[in-house]
């Protein structure tokens, strides 16, 4: 007599149900489930991350606008232009020092406490003589001030240098608590403070500038205002240039 087939009491599997032991869960629990854990993980993660690798401090606001944007591609393009282009006799200069020691001049630096000593390795890099007789100051006359000199190539403006060239119409300015440059504002030299790093930066190098004039010095005013200069204005001020006979002095507004 055949065997009676084997009918046991087992269940046969239900379809998106796996066993385990005793345990079992279907397909969309386990993908619910799945959810959950990544959404734990990725959780705990971003607050390991906030603890080990805090925001950066948020740059001082200040009253002034804040530093061009590119500022650091400008200047070495400036100076690439200047010294291969323009100045070719300059192209000795190397633009990378430049531009470095031009960034060290302020970044990771108080924007109110610069000084004159924060602009001397830039200003031994871009070092550059003017003939005699052919230095150029202005005082609320830029643009007729260089159109005088754009005609006539070889009298020169502050502008009309190498670090004149390339700093003429930026801004900058960075902040003690942190290496990154402030976009978003930068001391204005009359609400903020006087010694900051543009107003610094433009009484330095005016000074050299002027100091380092030999011969006869010209020198464009603006006939049309009464006070046809400010001396107290910090922007490109131009100190006293020298002479055996007397001293002049123009502040460029």
């Amino acid at each position: 007599m055949d065997a009676m087939p084997n009918h046991s009491h087992g269940f046969s599997p239900v379809p998106g149900v796996e066993r385990c032991g005793k345990l079992s869960l279907s397909t969309k629990n386990k993908v619910c489930l799945g959810i959950t854990i990544l959404g734990v993980v990725l959780v705990v993660t971003a607050v390991v991350v906030r603890v080990l690798w805090p925001q950066a401090p948020k740059h001082k606001e200040w009253k002034g606008m804040g530093s061009t944007p590119h500022f650091s591609e400008i200047v070495l393009g400036r100076c690439y232009t200047y010294t291969q282009v323009l100045r070719p006799e300059l192209r000795h200069k190397d633009c990378q020092k430049i531009r470095k020691a031009f960034m060290n001049a302020f970044l990771s630096k108080d924007p109110c406490g610069s000084t004159e000593q924060d602009y001397q390795p830039l200003m031994e890099l871009t070092n550059q003589s003017v003939p005699c007789h052919k230095t150029v100051l202005w005082s609320k006359s830029s643009e007729l001030a260089h159109q005088y000199t754009g005609n006539l190539r070889d009298m020169f403006t502050l502008e009309d240098t190498l670090l004149g060239y390339i700093a003429d119409g930026l801004t900058w300015c960075g902040d003690e608590s942190s290496s990154e440059m402030n976009y978003e504002s930068c001391p204005h030299w009359k609400e903020d403070c006087r010694t900051n790093t543009l107003s610094v930066f433009w009484n330095t190098v005016s000074k050299r500038f002027a100091e380092n004039a030999c011969g006869v010095v010209q020198v464009v005013l603006n006939g049309s205002i009464s006070n046809t200069f400010d001396k107290n204005r910090p922007i490109k001020l131009l100190q006293c240039v020298k002479s055996p006979e007397h001293a002049l002095c123009s502040s460029a507004a």
